[in-house]
């Protein structure tokens, strides 16, 4: 007897949708889109992971594979996250496409907008060549633009004491830094970072590391979720970004389990593929895109 999905399934179930009206299927040349054309091994498991989805329609496929997969990524994210709200309450924003504002915006690291400024200043009444060693050590390593941020705004004091009297406005030395009250800041909390790869090459991983680094090493106040989700279909590859511990929290599949289902169907060609795979899975540095709205009100 079939039962109906649940409310994660059928969110889950929607993701996959709009990708394959977009941008993950089969191309006019019979290539899956998220596969390397010119590795066989990936062509064969993105095949199968197709496969799994009863997707094989082929057609031509959005230049701005990119954009969305990041935007897919958010809708399916906020839609699940804000299921979660009797967990982790909040007044929460969703955003994508930081350009403009980068994780200065946010208070762990808002310091950094002021030593840009300073630097600016520095360098339009000085010409010294120590100026530009400073703005060398600088420069493009910490103003980092995340593909998706979630943020927690301050609350009121009025919020906090909802349920009793646990401050009081008199009482000058009592949480009188903490950026959660809106009195203390206005400025939104970071609460999570989130790298969208459609696919990843070893340029692509090293870059999601080295801004994980930089989040970690440049926040003043606590570190925010570090993700990664991505739709590589090759193991090895997703190796080059999820094995090691120190920088991202996790690496997270678009579709893990029509993943471990195709690699099992490949499994006689391409044994290593297999072991990295559940090396990654069993090691807890590669999850489901289903796991993630709940790891995330962590």
């Amino acid at each position: 007897m079939n039962s109906s999905p649940s409310l994660f399934g059928s969110l889950r179930r929607q993701f996959h949708a709009r990708l394959q009206q977009t941008i993950w299927g089969t191309t006019k040349e019979n290539v899956p889109s998220n596969a390397d054309k010119d590795s066989k091994a990936s062509v064969r498991i993105a095949g199968y992971m197709l496969e799994e989805t009863q997707e094989r329609i082929s057609r031509a496929f959005a230049q701005t594979s990119g954009k969305i997969f990041t935007e897919a990524t958010l809708e399916f994210l906020s839609g699940t996250f804000s299921q979660l709200e009797h967990i982790r309450p909040g007044p929460w924003k969703f955003s994508v496409s930081q350009a403009s504002i980068g994780i200065a915006a946010f208070h762990q690291y808002e310091h950094l907008a002021t030593l840009e400024k300073l630097l600016e200043e520095l360098e339009k009444s000085n010409s010294d060549s120590s100026l530009k060693n400073l703005r060398a050590m600088f420069a493009g390593g910490y103003l980092i633009t995340p593909d998706i941020v979630i943020a927690r705004e301050p609350i009121s004091d009025e919020a906090i004491n909802g349920n009793g009297k646990y401050i009081l406005a008199s009482e000058e030395k009592i949480a009188a830094y903490t950026p959660l009250r809106k009195v203390n800041s206005q400025t939104p909390i970071l609460h999570a970072s989130i790298s969208c790869k459609w696919t990843l090459r070893s340029d692509r991983a090293q870059n999601a590391r080295t801004e994980a680094l930089n989040l970690i090493r440049n926040r003043k106040g606590n570190t925010p979720h570090i993700v990664v989700v991505t739709g590589e279909p090759l193991p090895s590859r997703l190796s080059s970004l999820a094995l090691g511990t120190g920088d991202i929290d996790c690496v997270y599949h678009m579709a893990l389990f029509e993943l471990e289902a195709a690699i099992n169907k490949s499994r006689d060609k391409d044994e290593t593929s297999a072991e990295m795979f559940d090396t990654l899975v069993q090691g807890r540095r590669l999850r489901d895109i289903s796991d993630l709205p709940f790891d995330l009100v962590i």
